[in-house]
């Protein structure tokens, strides 16, 4: 029997305590395509690598989106009622801020995929740490990450020149 329709007003009244750090998502449907309601403030560090492309709607003030673009980091700001479709395999730290709300669609993953989570030198942009999984529950496989990733100074060490990588964003502006 198909479900009926979800009012996301009355679900956020209900359940926006659901939506708390640090990864702040909520799992609405999940059979044919994932459905996350996302809150925020989130202050991560790490960049979500998926073989899949992600859609993103904002749907309650204003999100960052911290990519890397051919080797480049770019921040790309989604506003309210704006929407964008990040295409498989780039580097992404979604940045959300606080009382802010967003929709994330994402498809089912092949059974060979692979999601990575990659954290970066913060001073010299080299490559200081990544974890592979196949992606079975996000919000859980994704959290267990970033805590071993807090816990641990050899990862966050970075081999090129020595810098420790930071826990939270550096010079992060709401757009």
């Amino acid at each position: 029997m198909l479900p009926g329709p979800l009012n996301l007003p009355k679900w956020l009244d209900e359940n926006e305590h659901l939506l708390k750090p640090p990864i702040n998502n909520y799992c609405v449907y999940d059979k044919d395509i994932t459905v996350m309601i996302v809150g925020g403030p989130n202050a991560r560090t790490d960049y979500h690598i998926n073989e899949t492309a992600e859609w993103f709607y904002q749907y309650r003030g204003s999100m960052l989106l911290k990519v890397i673009d051919q080797d480049n980091f770019k921040d790309i700001p989604i506003r309210e009622g704006e929407m964008f479709l990040l295409p498989p395999n780039i580097p992404h730290n979604p940045v959300r801020f606080a009382d802010t709300v967003g929709i994330v669609l994402e498809q089912p993953r092949p059974a060979e995929s692979r999601d990575r989570l990659r954290w970066y030198c913060q001073s010299c942009g080299e490559i200081v740490n990544e974890e592979a999984f196949h992606c079975t529950d996000l919000g859980s496989q994704i959290k267990e990450a970033v805590n071993k990733f807090k816990s641990s100074e050899e990862k966050r060490k970075c081999k090129m020149c020595g810098e420790l990588a930071d826990l939270v964003p550096r010079n992060v502006v709401q757009p």
